[in-house]
Parts: structure tokens; C-alpha cells; sequence
């Protein structure tokens, strides 16, 4: 069948709105018609040549919801007409880091930026070429193949527009707080980078009962935001953010210092250790450059002062398990999905999208297929 998709043909490069043909689901596949596509952070590094793809073209986006179309043959759980979010991480099930409840570690992990479907194989394809997708779900395209591990169920009653956030931002964000930085009530926690992962820190690190939560970004829409989404206070930058944190805790600094900016430094990193008390944690979500890899901090005061630097993949958190949970609180009104859509666009506009999001006008941006 054939699609619209947004599509790299080299990178750095612009997305390209082209027609490509979407292959048949194989036996463990399903086929999947996207309602919605969030625009994050981690796709624009791959167009900026940030963490370049193994393969192109390259058909973008791992963020999204949307309706099962059909399923291939040995699929047991899933059939059309299911509405599903996409995971970008299809949890195996039986590899170790699955077995120990860290999906978000599965060996299939690996697949993430290969381009493949689990069989080393393409699905979509265009001018006679293989197209890679993104995280084997690719959300920039209209119909996308996906594995069926890809695809979490969930309950019909729930908006997909809203639903798609599930798949990438709000985990990876509240995970963050919650699951990397273990924050706990009456705690101090800082957030650099209020975009749409950051936001998501902001919410979990208020639900963890943080006392004080200061969210940090020069762009004031996005501090305006977070105050509206559970932040105590806000600063343009790490050292009014960093002053703040010391003078409320005798001088300590911060208990956690979560790192969610656009494209992470060395230097984001030692600003964050800076800021953190003794026993205290930084952790590192934000995506950098493949190439980073020198973090300006003191190493005695690293030991000495017991301090602890994170890395976190989706928040630590398990697609299958933790996405119905998300979407159980924003039934329940524990968790706030709808206010972070700032803007819909028009698949014709991602590019637009991306703009916007660097200006800082941006929480979330969201494909709107309809």
C-alpha cells in the first residue's frame, strides 16, 4: 500500500514529504494507520546529524498512536481495529535486561538505528529503495509496519492525539524524576530543559513530593508553562537555578538535578554536579552528539562527596507495563497529557514544527493525520 511520510535523504538535512510503499505485515508483525505523531527532540538530532541513521533514506518518528490495520499471521494479542501507542522499544520478553524488568534495555534495542524490522529486513520503501524507520515504528509515516511487541493496546475511550505522548515523552520525563532520580517527598529537585521531556520531569518530581521544584530554560513560554504544570519556581539559567537550590537547603544544593536540555554538553552535565548536594543525583536523559564524550567534573569531589551521575533511557521505565499505567493516571486525572500539546500540524509542516520547537514556542508538537 502506499503512504505519505516524512522522510531524510541525508543528514544534516530538511524531512521530505514523500510517497513510499508500505509492505505486507510478516508473521509477528502488525500494520498500523498513525492518528497522531509526536515531534520530539530525539528525531531532530538524527536530521541534524547528531546520531546519524545506518541507513537512508530514513523515515523519522518513534513517538505515536494510532488504530491496528492488520496483523500477520503468528500475531496473538492484537487485531484490527485495536487502538495501540507505539513503543520504540519492543520488550522481547525473555533477553536479560527484559527478565529483570528493565524493558527498556531489551536486546531488541538494538534495532533502534538500524532501520530493520526484527528480521534484519525492510517494510517501507521508496524510488526502489529500502526507507530505514525509526525505532521499527516510524510515526512520520501515515501507515507504518511495526512488531507486535511495538504495539501497547490500550482502551479505546482514550484520545489518541493524547495517548501518543505516552510513547516517548511523558515516560522518559516522569521516569526520569521518579524512577533515575528516585525523588522523594520533601526533596529539591532541579530541571534543566522544560521541552517535552523536562515538562514530563516537572510532573513526576511534584508527584514524587518534591518540595521545591525549579524548572530552568530561557525561553519564558516554557517556564510560564511549567508552572502551570507543577513547578515552584523557575530560573532562565543553571547558576540563578543552582543560587536558589543552596539558599534553600544551607548551602547543599539541589537532591536531584535532571539534565533534559535540547542537545546535552560536557558542560550541561558539570553545571548539573555543580548544583547537587552530597549524595545527591545527576541525571543525564538529554541526548547528545555521538561524539561527546569529556564531563568537566572535580573528581575528588565526585568521591569524597558521593554524588552520583545517571544516565536514563525512556525513565526506566517498561513500555508495556508503565503505558497503560500513565494513561490509568491521566484517566484519573494524576497525570496531565492534553496541556502539553501546544501546537497540531500538518504532516506537509513538520519542518515548521521543528522550528518552532527551537524558538522555545513549543511543550509538544503533534502530527494531527486527520
Amino acid at each position: 500500500m502506499k503512504s505519505r511520510a516524512a522522510v531524510l535523504f541525508e543528514a544534516p538535512g530538511k524531512w521530505e514529504i514523500v510517497e513510499v510503499d508500505v509492505d505486507e505485515p510478516k508473521e509477528y508483525e502488525v500494520l498500523v494507520k498513525y492518528t497522531a505523531a509526536g515531534l520530539c527532540h530525539s528525531d531532530d538530532h538524527v536530521a541534524k546529524g547528531d546520531v546519524p541513521s545506518a541507513h537512508y533514506p530514513y523515515c523519522g518518528g518513534h513517538e505515536g498512536a494510532g488504530v491496528v490495520q492488520a496483523v500477520g499471521s503468528k500475531v496473538r494479542d492484537l487485531e484490527p481495529g485495536d487502538h495501540v501507542v507505539a513503543s520504540f522499544i519492543p520488550g522481547c520478553g525473555r533477553c536479560r535486561w527484559c527478565g529483570e524488568g528493565k524493558q527498556n534495555l531489551c536486546d531488541n534495542g538494538a534495532f533502534m538505528m538500524l532501520g530493520t524490522q526484527l528480521d534484519g529486513t525492510f517494510r517501507l520503501h521508496h524510488g526502489g529503495q529500502d526507507v530505514a524507520q525509526c525505532s521499527l515504528v516510524s510515526t512520520f509515516s501515515e501507515y507504518s509496519i511495526m512488531p507486535e511487541w511495538g504495539a501497547v493496546k490500550i482502551d479505546k475511550s482514550i484520545p489518541l492525539e493524547s495517548a501518543a505522548l505516552v510513547g516517548c515523552g511523558v515516560p522518559t520525563g516522569w521516569g526520569s524524576a521518579v524512577n533515575a532520580g528516585q525523588v522523594r517527598p520533601g526533596q529539591v529537585v532541579i530541571v534543566m530543559g522544560v521541552g517535552g521531556i523536562g515538562i514530563n520531569a516537572v510532573q513526576g518530581a511534584k508527584h514524587a513530593g518534591a518540595v521545591r521544584v525549579i524548572a530552568v530554560d530561557p525561553a519564558p513560554f516554557k517556564r510560564e508553562s511549567a508552572l502551570k504544570l507543577g513547578a515552584t519556581d523557575v530560573a532562565s539559567n543553571m547558576t540563578e537555578a543552582t543560587d536558589l537550590a543552596q539558599s534553600l537547603t544551607n548551602g547543599q544544593g539541589a537532591d536531584c538535578v535532571i539534565v533534559t536540555v535540547g542537545v546535552a554538553t560536557g558542560e550541561h552535565v558539570g553545571q548539573a554536579f555543580a548544583a547537587t548536594r552530597k549524595d545527591g543525583t545527576v541525571v543525564l536523559t538529554a541526548v547528545a552528539n555521538i561524539d561527546e564524550n569529556v564531563i568537566p567534573v572535580n573528581l575528588f569531589e565526585f568521591a569524597m562527596y558521593q554524588k552520583r551521575i545517571q544516565g536514563a533511557l525512556f525513565g526506566m521505565s517498561s513500555p508495556s507495563r508503565d503505558i497503560p499505567y500513565f494513561l490509568n493516571m491521566y484517566q484519573q486525572g494524576q497525570l496531565k497529557l492534553d496541556e502539553l500539546v501546544t501546537r497540531r500540524y500538518k504532516l506537509e509542516d513538520i519542518n515548521q514544527g521543528y522550528e518552532d520547537m527551537h524558538a522555545g514556542s513549543n511543550l509538544r508538537g503533534v502530527i494531527d493525520y486527520s
